[in-house]
């Protein structure tokens, strides 16, 4: 119990840099997020948009915020008018932000192909060269570790989306409805996404002699380029495409997860749409381009964030698949006290998982240090590189073995009731003061009854 509170909060803090750096910057190529921290992305495109509209009268806008803060009055503008739109979304829970999703979806597919099509057809497909060899080492070296980290940093940016799934998943209508869609429809949309965005700049840079790497950035060069009436329309709706992905990675990233995080946090003040609210706040508050400006060091430790996920995944997906068979007793997530016999364990602490989670992240770690600064050896720095994998496995492996020999209470008390996989779903749900809680009409119900609680249940199963 008390030790998801460290997990909770510190997930909860990085939401809310995050969703503020989404509003400022992190970046993307030709569709939703594909890399962790760039520069300008909400608000850069609400600056593209702005340009579309207003030519120089938004270009020229006179800057009167010092150059040390990081950021120029008319970026301050596209930042403040992207801010603004999220707060009408605060107000809602996940599962009536379906159609919203639905719609960012569609127009997302036409924003996409249009650009990359443009892009193929400007330049006639000429990409030119897409890649450089280091000099030193042979090829197969560099390539074999290039490809290790791409893996793990693809993973790491996923990290904290699959941690948040608990807080998605549990509004679908069916039990597997958010299984086979992540597993199937994201890594290709993602896969796709980024190798689409890949393709067209590399043309663009090729053919027009640039350096972009970013959709905000191309989008600027071609209104420099072809500046009409045209262009600068279809400039402007992209641009509101890619901000509508953005404002949808943000809500189910960033905002959706602080909500729950803060609601189990602080339960008796704070609901999800409260939390929506806080980190909208919040967002504003931190600066996030004073971060950018002069926070290298902290970008860094934020894009290796997913190496501390990557532990706590593993023994979420080997506790649920493998140990417990998929038995969640829900009426007992809900309890803190010490008569919790199935999540309060040893004085409130999972201490196999939090085990697990410390030797699988004490092995990459050096090498997380190393890409803060630190003067570490070459074998650490090639751990780092293994990082998501490595301590996803090694806390995966440890916290089976550890709980095959040393079971949780809750792990002995599935084995003793004999639950075959996922049997308690459909169960009647009582809290632990016999309050029946039930789902009428998409609304969640709480009633007295004078039945017997869900516990005494339990123990007359194993009774029998």
């Amino acid at each position: 119990m008390w030790g998801s509170y460290y997990y909770v909060g510190a997930r909860a803090f990085l939401a809310v840099i995050w969703y503020s750096l989404q509003c400022k910057d992190s970046g993307c190529h030709l569709a939703p997020i594909t890399d962790i921290v760039a520069v300008y992305q909400g608000g850069a495109l609400m600056g593209n948009a702005l340009q579309a509209i207003f030519g120089h009268n938004y270009t020229d806008i006179p800057n009167h915020i010092p150059l040390s803060v990081g950021i120029t009055s008319a970026g301050m503008l596209s930042f403040f008018l992207f801010w603004c739109v999220h707060f009408p979304f605060c107000a809602f829970r996940p599962y009536q932000l379906r159609k919203f999703f639905w719609f960012k979806a569609s127009i997302m597919l036409p924003a996409t192909w249009g650009l990359f099509i443009f892009c193929m057809a400007n330049t006639k497909g000429n990409l030119g060269p897409l890649h450089k060899l280091n000099s030193n080492g042979s090829s197969s070296s560099i390539w074999g570790w290039f490809f290790v980290y791409a893996i793990n940093s693809g993973m790491g940016n996923t990290a904290s989306l699959i941690t948040n799934q608990p807080d998605i998943a549990r509004w679908s209508k069916t039990k597997s409805g958010a299984m086979y869609t992540n597993l199937i429809v994201n890594p290709l949309a993602i896969t796709l996404s980024a190798s689409l965005g890949i393709l067209s700049t590399a043309a663009i840079n090729n053919s027009w002699g640039l350096q972009l790497w970013n959709q905000w950035d191309l989008l600027s060069a071609i209104m420099d380029r072809y500046w009409s009436a045209g262009t600068r329309t279809a400039v402007f709706l992209c641009a509101c495409c890619w901000m509508v992905s953005i404002l949808g990675t943000n809500i189910a990233a960033n905002m959706i997860p602080f909500g729950a995080d803060s609601s189990m946090l602080f339960p008796r003040y704070i609901t999800i749409p409260r939390g929506q609210y806080i980190v909208e706040f919040l967002g504003f508050a931190i600066c996030p381009w004073k971060i950018l400006k002069s926070a290298d060091t902290f970008t860094t430790f934020l894009s290796g964030y997913g190496l501390f996920m990557a532990s706590v995944v593993a023994i979420m997906v080997c506790d649920y698949w493998l140990l417990t068979r998929g038995n969640v007793f829900i009426g007992h997530c809900y309890d803190g006290s010490k008569n919790n016999r199935h999540y309060y364990y040893d004085w409130g602490w999972n201490l196999q998982a939090l085990l697990a989670y410390l030797v699988g992240v004490s092995l990459p770690f050096p090498g997380f240090v190393g890409s803060l600064g630190a003067n570490v050896s070459s074998a650490a720095t090639d751990l780092g590189h293994l990082g998501w994998m490595l301590s996803f496995t090694v806390s995966f492996v440890i916290y089976w073995v550890l709980c095959k020999i040393w079971p949780t209470q809750n792990q002995k008390m599935v084995k003793e009731m004999e639950l075959g996989w996922e049997q308690m779903e459909g169960e009647v749900l009582y809290a632990e003061d016999g309050t029946l809680i039930r789902e009428t009409g998409g609304a969640v119900i709480a009633e007295h009854e004078t039945k017997q609680p869900y516990a005494r249940e339990e123990e007359d199963e194993l009774k029998v």
